[in-house]
């Protein structure tokens, strides 16, 4: 609940449309977000527990269709627990228009280097599980991906961890954005100067710290 909660707060709402999930501990597949309801309307009774077929085996609601995106990535990684798949307006801009995220700012060093992976594949919903594969694939081994004309992918080992980096990379996509309007050439320091910033600015304490804020500061809290 409080994961969808951030989402909503930091730019990620599209209506009823996005999801998160994290695996479930006794091995059972992974507990979702159901369809038809906006982030900020989950509750905890609300979430479904979703075998790796896709077959709500806990709750009454509704699953998403593109549960795929989530069953693929933790199928392929065992050292991913939690998957967020949104539609964040900065974020769809910056891939569709063509644009490598740069580390212009502490944000956008969290995923760069390398550069963040795109899939463009398609751009319509993940209905099945071979394209969820395909962008299995894609994503390999980051934890953040562009769906290009379609929306983000981030996951991470913890709930907070995917949502801390969907958060996280939607402020660096607006960061780029907001200096590509001056019309002049960009400035970022060079994968070795971003690699060692990351280090010092995002270790795991941090990111720790930054979500104790964003569940902190939730309007009405």
């Amino acid at each position: 609940m409080q994961a969808c909660r951030v989402l909503k707060a930091n730019g990620h709402d599209d209506y009823i449309w996005g999801h998160v999930t994290v695996r479930d501990r006794a091995g059972r597949g992974m507990w979702m977000k159901p369809a038809g309801l906006g982030f900020e309307e989950v509750e905890e009774d609300d979430v479904i527990l979703i075998a790796g077929d896709g077959e709500v085996i806990v709750g009454d609601r509704p699953r998403h269709s593109e549960w795929p995106i989530h069953s693929a990535i933790m199928a392929a990684r065992q050292d991913v627990n939690s998957v967020v798949h949104s539609h964040p307006p900065y974020a769809i801009a910056l891939a569709a228009a063509g644009h490598r995220l740069l580390p212009l700012a502490h944000a956008g060093t969290l995923f760069y280097p390398p550069d963040v992976p795109r899939f463009d594949q398609t751009s319509n919903l993940i209905l099945t599980t071979e394209l969820g594969s395909s962008l299995a694939e894609a994503l390999g081994s980051e934890n953040a991906m562009f769906m290009v004309n379609h929306g983000i992918v981030t996951s991470g080992a913890s709930l907070k961890d995917a949502v801390v980096r969907a958060v996280l990379l939607e402020k660096a996509c607006q960061q780029q954005l907001i200096a590509l309007q001056a019309g002049a050439p960009l400035i970022s320091p060079g994968p070795e100067a971003a690699r060692e910033k990351r280090a010092t600015v995002w270790p795991p304490a941090h990111l720790d710290a930054l979500w104790d804020y964003l569940v902190r500061t939730l309007p009405g809290d």
